[in-house]
């Protein structure tokens, strides 16, 4: 998904489809190019966020306009432009300094 062209749309119900998330933006009038809800890898639970990418600026823009605040499935949706992530930095520091206790 382009970047520029991508919104984050968070606060979705857990039992959100791709399928239902693609069918609320098109009702509003928009031509989402592509829909993506973030599962969670172990559990394969939707994480209760997605981004969803149009062809253009204009859409886009429209696309946070009209979503952001609407309910979908008792929820009120968060949407505005999606950014990149960060790295993530690990808390684990790469091993043991001094093996077991009391060695040295």
């Amino acid at each position: 998904m382009e970047e520029e062209k991508k919104v984050y749309i968070g606060n979705l119900s857990y039992n959100v489809s791709e399928s239902d998330l693609r069918q609320a933006i098109e009702n509003r009038g928009l031509n989402v190019k592509e829909v993506k809800i973030i599962s969670d890898k172990f559990s394969g639970r939707s994480k209760g966020f997605g981004f969803a990418e149009f062809d253009t600026e204009e859409e886009t823009q429209q696309a946070i306009s009209a979503l952001n605040g609407q309910e979908l499935n008792g929820r009120t949706l968060r949407v505005s432009r999606a950014h990149k992530m960060r790295p993530r930095r690990d808390s684990f520091n790469g091993g043991y300094k001094r093996g077991f206790r009391g060695e040295r």
